[in-house]
């Protein structure tokens, strides 16, 4: 038989395998399937599902309260006003239980079923790993989104070297302690593969099919962060040549 989200807690069995974290904003139509959809691609896990709303206005807490009286892996946490994406992602990391952290966006254009995949990886991966990422296959956005998101990475590929096509991708899964230990700014979900190298450890990859979201617009244009964008990839080449060396440490006792 399945133990609950809470008999597990109180059973005092330890941390769970799997915290999900989904910022959402206005998601208020797609997140009931997508939350059914987690849940049937993590059925024999121990997991929990932490939700975001950042700030939304469209009735986005009160699907997530009505989801949660089910549901109890649902953890739902509310922005009151928005603070953006990168933001919302690290809400949901200071607040799981986890062992490892899968990130998904919440407009559905991310499949779940990709979330063990990205699980099994970085565990064969061992601990040297601490990143498994998405890369999307069959991008579903407008021709222009496309160039221009492909341009974008290959900027940042020549610039950082993170070895990874698509950074922007939001199927990812990293190992809690680690992603606690990154430096955060704005937009810093964009640039976890080349944080996760500065702080010495590796990533490995997985391509996943995009899809299309079934209700709602898209949260981003094409100019709207394309200044921001460029800044912080020089920011995150700054931080990544500050960081000479990466210690090896080994107890002596």
């Amino acid at each position: 038989m399945t133990q609950s989200f809470q008999d597990i807690l109180a059973a005092g069995k330890g941390a769970l395998e799997v915290t999900v974290v989904v910022p959402a904003k206005d998601e208020a139509e797609n997140l009931p399937i997508l939350l059914d959809e987690i849940e049937a691609a993590l059925t024999g896990r121990r997991f929990e599902v932490i939700v975001i709303d950042d700030g939304s206005s469209d009735g986005t807490d009160i699907v997530l309260q009505d989801y949660a009286a089910t549901h109890d892996w649902l953890r739902p946490i509310r922005h009151e006003t928005s603070c953006g994406q990168s933001c919302a992602v690290r809400t949901g990391v200071q607040h799981a239980r986890g062992d490892v952290v899968a990130t998904i966006d919440g407009d559905g254009e991310n499949n779940p079923a990709y979330i063990p995949e990205l699980l099994d990886a970085l565990e064969a991966a061992g601990p040297a790993v601490a990143l498994a990422a998405g890369q999307r296959l069959g991008r579903k956005a407008s021709l222009a989104k496309r160039y221009a998101s492909r341009f974008a990475n290959k900027l940042r590929g020549a610039i950082l070297r993170d070895n990874t096509r698509d950074s922007g991708c939001g199927l990812k899964a990293l190992r809690r302690e680690i992603f606690l230990q990154l430096p955060y700014f704005d937009s810093w979900h964009r640039f976890l593969p080349a944080l996760v190298i500065r702080e010495g450890y590796g990533v490995t990859h997985i391509d996943v099919q995009d899809r299309q979201r079934r209700h709602g617009t898209s949260k981003y244009g094409i100019f709207d962060r394309a200044l921001i964008g460029v800044l912080d990839l020089f920011g995150v080449w700054w931080l990544r040549r500050r960081r000479k060396k990466i210690p090896q440490v080994r107890p002596l006792t």
